[in-house]
């Protein structure tokens, strides 16, 4: 009796949780696989571009030109919208870029010791291609960039 009842109460959180999570009243995102920033009812599409690699004596780095983005943000916990094209939103990574020499650095590799780690995010379905994607952790302010899993194409905002 009681397992068949936690087994409802866990069918029940899985009913009302994330779906009803993704239940609101925001518009669609424009483009498929860009993540839109969501300020109250209104999205707004992060600054997309291309990270290059580069090596520096022991350090390997990805770059992004330009100083910050020109998309802000006044949330330390923003959420995106996400419309999957080609791109699992599971596959999104988020990280913290430092703004040198005109540009965001990410200093991904020292040697061969990995430093970059990725900022916990949440990806919670809304419907067939719709994710809301929330980030857990309180972000200082500063350019960010989410990144699919293994590509150079970057989505970057900043944090004031």
């Amino acid at each position: 009796m009681i397992r068949s009842l936690l087994h409802a109460s866990l069918i029940l959180a899985l009913m009302t949780g994330p779906a009803a999570y993704g239940q609101s009243n925001l518009p669609a995102p424009g483009k498929p696989d860009i993540p839109y920033l969501i300020h109250a009812a209104s999205l707004i599409e992060t600054e997309q571009s291309k990270a290059e690699e580069e090596t520096r004596k022991d350090d390997f780095l990805y770059v992004v030109p330009g100083a910050a983005a020109g998309v802000t943000t006044p949330l330390a916990g923003p959420e995106f919208l996400f419309r999957s094209g080609s791109i699992d939103p599971n596959d999104l990574q988020l990280y913290r870029f430092e703004s040198k020499n005109g540009r965001r650095e990410l200093l991904f590799r020292r040697k061969k010791r990995i430093l970059a780690e990725a900022i916990r995010v949440t990806v919670f379905p809304m419907e067939e291609g719709l994710a809301r994607i929330r980030v857990y952790e309180s972000l200082t302010a500063g350019e960010y960039c989410l990144t699919p899993n293994g590509s150079d194409a970057v989505f970057c905002f900043t944090v004031d």
